[in-house]
């Protein structure tokens, strides 16, 4: 077969068969990778078609605005959470967190342990301890101040081992 447009590409010596075998096998390529294509677009077209679902632009861009703000309340709310926490612990500090009671017979001709010695103290150690002595006349009771674990003022043996009581917790 003599054609001008064979002679013309340059490709006049060449069977015909293997020009329309090549042609078949990059139009088989072709239509493969067409498949593959549409498959892939179907793939993406029901994701979002899922993404989509009872929504349309104007409500779908509602609902991340919502999302947003929801985000930024939470961030606040854990921010002043936070805070309010470190508020607490300060606080705290100051609170009466240890106690020491030891009871005792103040007199030998009294029974029932009715005094009793009291220490209350905050995470700093500094509180008071409480004394009350019952005796056959009536019961007195009297405080004594304590900054930092110490008292100023000379502690009897039960008010010793109050203190000692409420420093020992932790």
């Amino acid at each position: 077969m003599n054609s001008t447009l064979f002679k013309d590409l340059g490709i006049d010596g060449v069977d015909p068969g293997y020009i329309i075998l090549g042609l078949t096998v990059v139009l088989l390529i072709v239509i493969i990778l067409l498949i593959v294509q549409i498959s892939k677009t179907s793939k993406l077209q029901k994701k979002y078609s899922k993404f989509m679902r009872g929504k349309d632009a104007k409500s779908l861009e509602k609902e991340i605005v919502g999302l947003y703000e929801d985000n930024k309340f939470l961030k606040t709310t854990a921010e002043k959470n936070k805070s309010d926490i470190r508020n607490i612990y300060k606080r705290l500090e100051s609170a009466f967190q240890k106690v020491g009671l030891v009871k005792y017979d103040a007199f030998q001709q009294m029974g029932g342990q009715l005094s009793f010695s009291l220490a209350v103290l905050d995470e700093n150690d500094n509180g008071f301890i409480m004394n009350s002595v019952h005796s056959a006349e009536g019961c007195y009771s009297y405080t004594k101040e304590i900054k930092q674990g110490q008292c100023s003022l000379t502690l009897g043996d039960e008010e010793k081992m109050a203190l000692d009581m409420a420093m020992a917790k932790p």
